[in-house]
């Protein structure tokens, strides 16, 4: 995982403000977790930071979103995520179960996801409009496919997206590293885990 130092030169002087974000806790299913030894970092300190991401979130009252791919996808649905990724999950909770916990009842929102971008086909963007807030912290995996890819989205409709840097994943350290130097140029702020819990208790 980067450590505060290692993260790439912002280039908005975007600030975090509790009242104005939503939590997207983006893919963290089974099937993507699979992907890494569960028992070897990142994992343990992604699921570590996640968590006290998702915590300081519920205690600040920020509304947390989950994005889950559903399993047995058909073909029209999956569409060319078909031609370079294959079937994709079964629809088995061995696949398609969160890792993260996810309590409805208290106001955690899921979302079935079905691209890259979060805000494809979903109603991601009209929660953020409807609650009055603008801006979004990523956190959960990949890096440089799912996460990055929604943060330009964001960008491009106007929403502050953070990418807290040490709470997502990727396949290697050079994907990871080029999936926050992308974003820090292109589309989002840049930060780590310890940064937000900062904003969120201020």
């Amino acid at each position: 995982m980067p450590a505060e130092s290692d993260l790439p030169e912002p280039r908005m002087d975007w600030a975090l403000d509790p009242d104005r974000c939503v939590l997207l806790v983006h893919d963290m299913q089974r099937y993507f977790l699979g992907a890494f030894d569960e028992g070897a970092e990142p994992v343990p300190e992604l699921l570590s930071n996640i968590a006290l991401l998702r915590e300081a979130c519920v205690e600040r009252g920020v509304p947390r979103v989950y994005t889950a791919q559903p399993g047995a996808q058909r073909p029209d649905d999956r569409g060319l995520l078909r031609d370079l990724w294959g079937e994709g999950l079964r629809d088995d909770p061995a696949h398609t179960g969160l890792v993260v916990p996810f309590d409805a009842e208290r106001g955690d929102l899921h979302l079935t996801k079905w691209r890259y971008s979060a805000f494809v086909r979903t109603d991601l963007e009209g929660l953020l409009r409807r609650s009055g807030r603008d801006q979004l912290v990523v956190c959960g995996v990949y890096a440089h496919i799912g996460v990055l890819m929604t943060a330009c989205d964001a960008f491009m409709r106007d929403i502050r997206t953070f990418i807290a840097a040490d709470a997502v994943a990727d396949f290697s350290a050079d994907d990871h590293a080029m999936a926050l130097s992308y974003a820090a140029r292109r589309c989002a702020g840049v930060v780590t885990a310890k940064q937000v819990l900062a904003a969120l208790a201020a």
